[in-house]
């Protein structure tokens, strides 16, 4: 089994590259980025060292010197030539694409890196898949696409015609070309609705990370809507257990109504099915860090959604999964994470 992880040295795809290749040894693995400077390149450059790899190439594949089965390249997905080159060298039974310029808020500030990374390079990615057909094709969504939907909790049947920002558009759009190659060619692809992930390694936009850092330094956390937002926030450990879960079923060809009847398509939310206010979530913060939060209350930004609430039931009856990591375990995970990777002491 040949698997192709776009966005290797990101937060997700470096989770997910971590537990196939430890937990499937015959699986041969092959992740790419081409770690920009979006936040602090040594964040990624850390998570290829813990993945093994030392030595950044954008020639050849390094092997990693702690997982046997894992390769890394550093690579663009907007370079078409060397995505060709690559596709050439390997054949992909699976491709799980999270590649993507990510962050709302920056968004605002530089659309066009959204549209050259989150359209283009996303075509690019399927245009090979087209040519070197998988037998999956994953990517990364967002709950971003629900936009200013009112029914809640958001399903997966809901309409995705209102985004409220450039990256929520860059999502939906990410969908409907996937739909239209399943269609046409009959690729199978799986979109994953991610919900506000969290965990150890993550991005440093997020706002655990920000709320953190302001708590730790005595700093001011800006609260828009004030204080009246809710996220259903999803540890990193439950969305990569969703990704191994899918694989598997999907491999064995198991997903009811997938690749059976012409139809070549599926999306799913992968959440907690828990919405959290961002009050609670400070206060968990909080109570581990035995700190104060100062808190500044400022009126709702635009393009932002006041609530986010995954319905899971399609990804429980279909593939068998829930959540299981509680906000106060998660945040715990992550803030044990931040002190030792920081060298914090409180």
């Amino acid at each position: 089994m040949k698997i192709l992880i776009t966005g290797a040295a990101g937060f997700i795809g470096f989770h997910l590259a971590k537990h196939l290749s430890k937990n499937f040894p015959h699986w041969e693995i092959v992740g790419i980025d081409n770690l920009n400077n979006y936040y602090d390149v040594s964040l990624k450059e850390n998570r290829l060292e813990e993945l093994g790899i030392h030595a950044i190439s954008e020639i050849s594949l390094t092997k990693s010197d702690k997982y046997p089965n894992f390769r890394f390249i550093k690579t663009d997905i907007c370079d078409l030539q060397s995505l060709a080159g690559l596709f050439n060298q390997y054949s992909f039974d699976i491709i799980c694409h999270l590649a993507a310029q990510a962050g709302v808020r920056y968004s605002f500030k530089e659309p066009r890196a959204y549209l050259k990374s989150n359209i283009e390079g996303f075509y690019n990615i399927l245009e090979q898949a087209q040519i070197h057909p998988p037998k999956l094709f994953l990517y990364a969504s967002s709950s971003s696409v629900y936009g200013n939907n009112r029914q809640i909790p958001f399903n997966e049947t809901l309409p995705t015609n209102s985004p409220t920002n450039i990256y929520a558009a860059t999502k939906i759009s990410n969908e409907l070309l996937a739909y239209t190659a399943s269609s046409l060619y009959k690729l199978p692809t799986i979109g994953l609705r991610f919900f506000t992930v969290y965990g150890s390694w993550g991005r440093p936009d997020m706002a655990l990370f920000k709320f953190i850092n302001a708590i730790l330094q005595g700093k001011k956390i800006d609260l828009y809507n004030y204080g009246k937002m809710f996220r259903d926030f999803t540890h990193i450990s439950d969305i990569v257990k969703g990704i191994e879960a899918i694989l598997q079923k999907g491999i064995k060809e198991e997903l009811p109504n997938f690749q059976q009847d012409n139809n070549f398509y599926k999306i799913y939310n992968i959440g907690c099915n828990s919405p959290i206010s961002l009050l609670d979530f400070i206060k968990t913060i909080e109570e581990k860090l035995q700190q104060k939060a100062i808190i500044n209350y400022l009126p709702m930004q635009p393009g932002e959604m006041e609530k986010t609430w995954a319905d899971v039931n399609l990804l429980r009856e279909e593939v068998g999964i829930s959540p299981t990591v509680s906000l106060k375990e998660g945040v715990s995970e992550f803030v044990d994470w931040y002190l030792a990777y920081y060298q914090v002491h409180v």
